[in-house]
């Protein structure tokens, strides 16, 4: 069955009504052509009627040529690939009554699209794409080109009106030669231009290290974002682009490997994640340097800064001042494998970390917020000797800023059920949680403000 686009439909209308007044305006003609020979006949002045109603029909022929000229459109003329004939486009987005189509619906509304299409490598196949758009009465905000071997991938935030459904877009699409397509609901964070983009991504990541995953992941979209640490000195990986995998040697050592379902990564992609890992393999390891001061209730001060790499010796010393029950809250595991988790943690690959510090620089809590795909966890150590005073939920509320400034939806911690301090912790947040307890342990999400509740998904296992 052959689809049916929008404008398709608009054109078998247009149709319809020429029909019917092709029809009307034939018996018209044959009636006028009755009573002008009936009075040529007995009229008195027949010959003079008969030649004024022929000056007549010159006329009025002449007048109709000129004003269809006028306002006829001209066939598109061909587009050099990757950039779009704004000529063609222009005219076929004005309506019939000569105003602008706006992409909206009647009602005004107007819904942002995102939507990549492969189109053959030939004049004229993105200005076809183009040109369907316009009939559809969908605007054409940016545009990018990825060329491949034998054709171009075409990515487009697109302003359609509300009430077309993704199917008639993306038929739209197909019946102008476009192969291939994928679309998603956007946003107003997806009206900045690339190049402004990748700038400000790159500007993420000078200062940081642990923006590296987060800027590859609003680079891309949705996809998921994997680290694998080096086993020996030089071990790591050649870059690659696999379909919708890229594996990318990590500047620290290890693999940074890339995922994305349904849609395979281009060679401009490629050159972009390369080019950014290249600026943070010549930065090296950094650690914003902010610290901000507290006092806890008790009249005591602490500092919390940003932890990194640097910090595994104070952290190791902290674990042998702690209780093993402590260790075992934290960790989830056997207490001998606590210290081979920091340097993971530590890492500014996998999410980022807070100190806190006495008056006199003695290291005395932990808190992570570490990358877990899609979710984010959020993990707390405090010294026994500093417990119960406030310090967990001061570095919770800090871990919680840090996850709405990297605009993540939500944040969850895993601990045993009978972790109190952890669940009052969490409580106080005063965000909506979530409770979910399997085997004994108790896994707890929160919603970050400006965010729908998430899906509530049972996690197999503790994570350290």
């Amino acid at each position: 069955m052959p689809h049916v686009t929008p404008a398709k439909a608009r054109n078998r209308q247009r149709h319809w009504r020429r029909d019917l007044v092709e029809v009307a305006a034939m018996f018209t003609a044959m009636a006028t052509a009755d009573l002008v020979a009936d009075l040529v006949d007995h009229g008195p002045d027949g010959r003079v009627l008969l030649m004024t109603s022929g000056a007549a029909l010159l006329v009025a022929a002449g007048l109709h040529t000129w004003w269809a000229r006028r306002h006829s459109h001209a066939p598109p003329a061909p587009a050099v690939r990757g950039v779009p004939d704004r000529t063609a486009a222009g005219d076929a987005a004005t309506g019939d009554d000569g105003r602008r189509e706006s992409g909206t619906s009647a009602d005004g509304e107007s819904a942002l699209w995102r939507l990549r299409t492969t189109v053959r490598d030939t004049p004229g196949s993105l200005g076809a794409v183009c040109t369907a758009f316009a009939q559809s009465r969908i605007d054409i905000i940016t545009l990018q080109t990825h060329p491949l071997a034998d054709g171009t991938v075409d990515e487009f935030l697109l302003r359609a009106p509300a009430g077309l459904p993704a199917t008639a877009l993306a038929l739209t699409v197909a019946d102008a030669g476009g192969t291939d397509t994928w679309l998603e609901r956007a946003d107003a964070h997806d009206l900045v231009d690339a190049p402004t983009r990748m700038l400000t991504l790159a500007t993420r990541t000078a200062l940081d290290a642990a923006e590296l995953p987060l800027a590859l992941r609003e680079m891309f979209g949705r996809c998921s974002i994997s680290s694998t640490p080096a086993e020996g000195p030089g071990d790591g990986c050649e870059d690659t682009l696999e379909g919708t995998v890229l594996r990318l040697h990590d500047p620290s050592g290890g693999t940074i490997t890339v995922r994305r379902e349904h849609l395979p990564f281009t060679p401009t992609e490629f050159a972009r994640a390369r080019a950014l890992l290249e600026l943070d393999a010549r930065l090296g390891v950094r650690v914003p340097h902010s610290r901000d001061v507290l006092t806890l209730p008790a009249g005591n001060a602490i500092t919390i800064r940003r932890a990194g790499p640097d910090d595994l010796a104070a952290a190791l010393a902290m674990h042998e001042r702690c209780t093993p029950d402590t260790l075992a809250k934290r960790y989830h595991g056997p207490v001998n494998d606590a210290d081979r988790y920091l340097q993971h943690l530590l890492s500014p690959r996998f999410g980022q970390s807070l100190a806190v510090e006495t008056a006199s620089g003695r290291l005395v809590a932990l808190g992570h917020l570490l990358w877990d795909g899609d979710e984010n966890e959020v993990a707390l150590l405090v010294e026994d000797d500093w417990q119960r005073r406030g310090i967990g939920l001061a570095l919770l509320r800090k871990l919680v800023e840090l996850a709405v400034a990297a605009d993540r939806d939500s944040v969850y911690a895993v601990t045993r059920s009978t972790n109190t301090g952890m669940v009052a912790s969490m409580r106080y947040l005063e965000l909506p949680l979530d409770y979910q307890v399997e085997d004994g342990t108790l896994v707890i999400t929160a919603t970050l403000p400006g965010t729908d509740a998430p899906s509530a998904s049972l996690r197999g296992s503790a994570r350290s």
